[in-house]
């Protein structure tokens, strides 16, 4: 410290005895130095000064030297020495690292750096110069111009993108720099990489067409692949950055043959569970999945995705990440990353989902890995991120796979083959559906929902499962018991959501299931009870609009084959004991609750807490498609049981309205009888058309045989002269003439018969052209008079509702007395197709 004191007394001078100057008034002095030194030295010593004073005084230097270190690097290039001093003065002011000098000094904000980075990067030339300066070989130079641009890419990242995209091969010079033979200088690039890349899907293209992958991959097997140490960190983050969310990017890895490269990466030493885990190995494999990871994931384009995982499958990489979760020894966190990995590879593709099922555990006995993948999820002490990975991992394999969810429903349908010692996925999913553990409850309740999801059949076929119950009584269908345990008062709120959901998904489009829900005891009684309730907890609105979701969809996909639980009874039960606006906002809880929003997000399960696993993704999609459904088909129902469409007038308008409905179906009746005369007529059209063509043609025949006999019979006569003239009349040339002739005349006839035939079937072609003309034009003026009556009829009544707003708004109070309604025997409402017309 003293060495820079004398360095600065050096620089500035001697100060007076008992005049010390500030920090402010010694930094206005070096940069007046700078300024108007002549001398190279000069300069150089004063932005050393500055350089020593920026870590301490950040503020002062940055506002006051700023201008004469840019005019430095402008001018004095040809010294790397003072560039250095420059750019590193620069790099300490820009930077939003706290200094440990600046601790204690109170004027010094959080984001003084980024306030300065804007300040420079005000003016583009400033990043070009700085720019220029990465060709410079110089150590010094090169090492502080990376990390300058670092830190300004760090403050203001889309800035900073956009200029380096205009600059002159900007991208290309910092990817130049990674094949730099120096270590240090090929780190710093690296992380500068990291920050340029992020969120900007044009330099990741140019990054990665710039030969990135091929560059990262040489570095990582040069650092010893995942056993490396952190720069194989940095290269797998950059890997990271080029693939997520880049279509592009992915399809040129995939192309590139780079998925084969990372394969061999994932494949463990025969000492590793003796050797253990380091940190920095348990980082370097996270970043590895996670490269996996966004060439599968769901949000990609499903081209790519069903690609990759093809590719995945062939290079045995699949095959390598199943090892990895029946090796012994791996970190929970690797574990729980490899299980969603192998989630994702597996989601959707066939030949990796069979491949996934017949991967067998090395337990005693041997298991499926799937089957002792749910026995941890069902198993309260496991980690909470592990049991979300697990029933991710089964949703995968569930997904566009009807025989996965044939097997599944199979294990749990009565079979005398089976053995009964052996643990099967229908059997854990019960125990865990009927646990103790409300989280295991709704582990196993989302994942037998899974099961069902776009399969009416296995829904039927799951009615079929029966449980014993003790003491010997009657078995009990699942259905029962899930209700049963839904309507029990100490089944927690989050196991009730889990059975909500699975019931909901179970009903969708299976009237069977509906039926089978109406006849259990109380279900009805229960979900009324519970709409009707006044609870104040977010999580019990939750609950009731579940519930309400429920009752709906009992009243949509209802065959009406039970009496009593009809659609109509239902919908008047709604109406009657919970009221339609109340129904209404209760089912809409469900999309208000921070929950849904969660859950709509991604296909993924992911919970900080237990406590926030409420929701999933399929039955938030189930629920998004069907609940303006059926808030529409409950607003359609009045007390008595009438559509809400009808209209519930005075007997004048009434009558009114009745005489335009009957219009309205006469013309209709008129449209329809001219449409079906039209399609009559076009038929005919038709008909006559292909008539005429065959008789043209038959016409074009005898024309073309008439010509022939006439050739023949000149050549007849010919022969019968020259014999007359030979006194020479053979008796066989005679009848063999007479017999030409004739043929003759009867092809003559016969052609004047089918011209006449041809003429009369034009005329009638003609005809009925005509009237096909005159049916169109009286179908468009009947058209015509039908919309002008809709018009008129829309006045009237508008007119009619202003007349009833003022005989309301005049008339004196009365008692109360109910609106009369059409009695049953009175004509029904225009139907919804003709009103549509």
């Amino acid at each position: 410290m003293e060495f820079l004191k004398s360095g600065i007394k050096t620089v500035l001078g001697s100060t007076e005895p008992g005049q010390q100057p500030s920090a402010a008034e010694t930094v206005e002095k070096l940069v007046d130095r700078v300024y108007s030194s002549t001398l190279l030295e000069d300069r150089r010593d004063a932005c050393r000064a500055l350089k020593a004073l920026s870590r301490k005084y950040r503020i002062e230097v940055g506002a006051q030297g700023m201008p004469p270190l840019v005019q430095v690097l402008q001018n004095d290039g040809q010294d790397a020495e003072i560039i250095s001093y420059a750019l590193d003065t620069l790099c300490n002011v820009v930077t939003s690292e706290e200094f440990d000098e600046e601790a204690d000094n109170p004027t010094v904000s959080v984001n003084v750096g980024e306030q300065f980075t804007e300040m420079f990067i005000k003016t583009p030339e400033h990043v070009t110069v700085v720019m220029g300066y990465l060709d410079e070989y110089d150590f010094r130079v090169r090492r502080a111009a990376i990390q300058l641009i670092t830190s300004l890419i760090s403050n203001k990242t889309r800035e900073l993108q956009d200029l380096i995209l205009v600059s002159p091969m900007g991208v290309s010079k910092l990817m130049d720099l990674l094949t730099d033979s120096r270590e240090v200088i090929r780190n710093d690039v690296l992380l500068l990489l990291i920050e340029l890349t992020k969120g900007n899907s044009n330099i990741q293209k140019i990054v990665a067409f710039e030969n990135a992958f091929d560059r990262l991959f040489e570095i990582v097997r040069e650092e010893g692949c995942s056993d490396g140490g952190i720069v194989v960190e940095d290269c797998l983050i950059l890997l990271l950055n080029l693939l997520k969310n880049n279509s592009s990017n992915q399809q040129f890895f995939k192309e590139g043959s780079y998925i084969q490269r990372l394969a061999p990466m994932f494949e463990l030493s025969q000492d590793a569970e003796e050797v253990g885990w380091s940190p920095q190995k348990v980082s370097n494999f996270h970043c590895l999945l996670q490269v996996v990871r966004a060439l599968v994931t769901p949000s990609n384009q499903q081209q790519v995705v069903a690609a990759c995982q093809r590719v995945m499958q062939k290079s045995r990489l699949l095959h390598a990440l199943c090892e990895i979760l029946m090796s012994s020894g791996v970190p929970p966190d690797i574990l729980t990353e490899t299980i969603n990995a192998v989630a994702e590879v597996v989601r959707g593709d066939r030949d990796n989902q069979d491949e996934w099922g017949r991967v067998m555990a090395p337990s005693s006995p041997p298991r499926p890995v799937i089957v002792v993948l749910l026995m941890s999820m069902i198993n309260e002490k496991q980690l909470l991120a592990l049991r979300c990975a697990v029933l991710y991992c089964f949703e995968c394999f569930l997904y566009r796979n009807p025989d996965g969810q044939r097997a599944v429903v199979q294990t749990l349908l009565p079979s005398s083959a089976s053995d009964v010692s052996a643990l099967s996925t229908g059997q854990l999913l019960c125990t865990g559906l009927f646990s103790t553990d409300a989280l295991a409850n709704w582990f196993s309740a989302v994942a037998l929902m899974h099961s069902l999801v776009e399969n009416v059949a296995l829904k039927e076929e799951l009615l079929r499962v029966l449980l014993a119950t003790p003491g010997g009584q009657r078995p009990i269908t699942l259905l029962e018991q899930c209700t049963n345990l839904m309507q029990q008062e100490r089944y927690r709120l989050q196991s009730k959501v889990g059975l909500l959901m699975l019931l909901s998904l179970w009903l969708a489009h299976c009237p069977g299931a509906v039926k089978a829900l109406l006849e259990t005891q109380g279900t009805m009684a229960y979900l009324t009870a519970q709409l009707c309730s006044n609870e104040h907890d977010e999580r019990e609105f939750l609950v009731q609009g579940m519930c309400a979701f429920l009752m709906g969809l009992c009243i949509q996909f209802n065959d009406n084959s039970l009496p009593g639980q009809k659609r109509e009874d239902i919908s008047q039960l709604i109406i009657k004991r919970i009221g339609q606006e109340s129904f209404c906002s209760k089912l809409a809880e469900v999309s208000r609750h921070e929950a849904y929003s969660r859950a709509c997000k991604q296909a993924q399960i992911r919970a900080k807490s237990a406590g926030e696993l409420l929701l999933d993704f399929e039955y938030c999609k189930l629920y998004k498609g069907l609940e303006a459904l059926i808030a529409k088909l409950v607003s359609g129902f009045d007390v008595d049981g009438i559509e809400l469409t009808e209209l519930t007038l005075s007997s004048e308008a009434s009558a009114l309205v009745s005489q335009y409905k009957g219009i309205i179906r006469g013309m209709d009746a008129q449209i329809q009888a001219l449409q079906q005369s039209s399609k009559e007529l076009e038929q005919e059209n038709a008909e006559l058309k292909e008539k005429l063509g065959e008789e043209q043609s038959l016409k074009a025949q005898l024309l073309d045989q008439n010509t022939l006999l006439k050739a023949q019979l000149g050549a007849s006569t010919g022969q019968v002269q020259s014999a007359q003239g030979a006194e020479s009349t053979p008796t066989a040339n005679e009848e063999e003439l007479n017999a030409a002739r004739y043929q003759a005349n009867m092809y003559f006839a016969e052609n004047i018969r089918l011209t006449k035939e041809l003429e009369t079937l034009r005329q009638q072609l003609s005809a009925e052209k005509q009237r096909a003309d005159a049916a169109q034009e009286s179908l468009a003026a009947t058209q015509k008079d039908q919309e002008d009556l809709l018009e008129l009829l829309a006045d009237q009544e508008a007119k009619l509702t202003r007349y009833e707003e003022v005989d309301s708004s005049n008339a004196p109070p009365t008692s109360n007395v109910a609106p009369s309604v059409p009695a049953a025997g009175e004509e029904s409402p225009i139907p919804s197709g003709t009103a549509s017309r």
